[in-house]
């Protein structure tokens, strides 16, 4: 049986990271050859350096991490607001800015960010993180649209309540606290395992998947 991505050359950000692990193990056991960063990918150099030392890319699997910062709206601070964007949305422009004329060239591809969720709804007490997470979603909607014209697709798979070693470990899971919080407010009362937004990474990235651009998909048991 022919594996789903026999050949494809995928590279995976953040890959010892929130659904880094779980997507970089599903491609390979469907056939592509998979090449990972483990940077914060703080500057366009280093974007250049990593995207020049892959070589030719089908599918780029943006997957940014840093936590949110639980702070009250007054009592932000401005690093920690940087900080935010410095790692979840200045890297996720410079991919796509360094990689598109590779893709244009090719006369395909496939770009997946990994986002969230949280600007969907709002969480109290984070909007630093909400802010940049939804600037990583309407960057994504937009360059989906601009770059459909050259056969490229762009998606995102917005998520919360996955599990995953940066944000929902098995300890915070288990607790009676966040039981209670599933219960109240996520309709599915589960969290979902990271295998789950693989599998949807996987989809996005098929050549048979052509007509999903620049869509931001909600992947959170209903919460979004």
């Amino acid at each position: 049986m022919s594996r789903r991505l026999e050949n494809k050359r995928v590279l995976v950000t953040c890959a010892d990271r929130y659904m880094g692990p779980a997507i970089e193990s599903l491609f390979i056991a469907e056939g592509a050859e998979v090449q990972t960063s483990v940077d914060a990918l703080a500057d366009q150099q280093s974007v250049d350096n990593l995207l020049s030392s892959c070589g030719d890319i089908d599918v780029l699997v943006a997957n940014l991490v840093e936590p949110p910062h639980l702070t009250p709206v007054d009592e932000i601070e401005d690093a920690d607001w940087f900080l935010l964007f410095d790692r979840l949305v200045h890297p996720l422009m410079r991919l796509v800015r360094g990689i598109s004329p590779r893709l244009k060239a090719q006369g395909s591809g496939k770009i997946i960010a990994v986002t969230s969720a949280a600007p969907l709804v709002g969480i109290s007490r984070s909007a630093g993180y909400c802010a940049a997470r939804g600037a990583q979603n309407a960057f994504i909607r937009a360059v989906g649209l601009e770059l459909a014209r050259s056969n490229i697709q762009v998606n995102a798979i917005a998520q919360n309540y996955v599990s995953n070693d940066t944000y929902y470990s098995d300890d915070l899971v288990n607790s009676e606290k966040f039981q209670a919080h599933l219960q109240k407010f996520v309709p599915r009362r589960q969290v979902a395992d990271s295998e789950e937004t693989a599998e949807l990474a996987l989809y996005l990235s098929l050549d048979s998947t052509r007509h999903m651009v620049g869509q931001v998909i909600p992947f959170a048991g209903g919460w979004a």
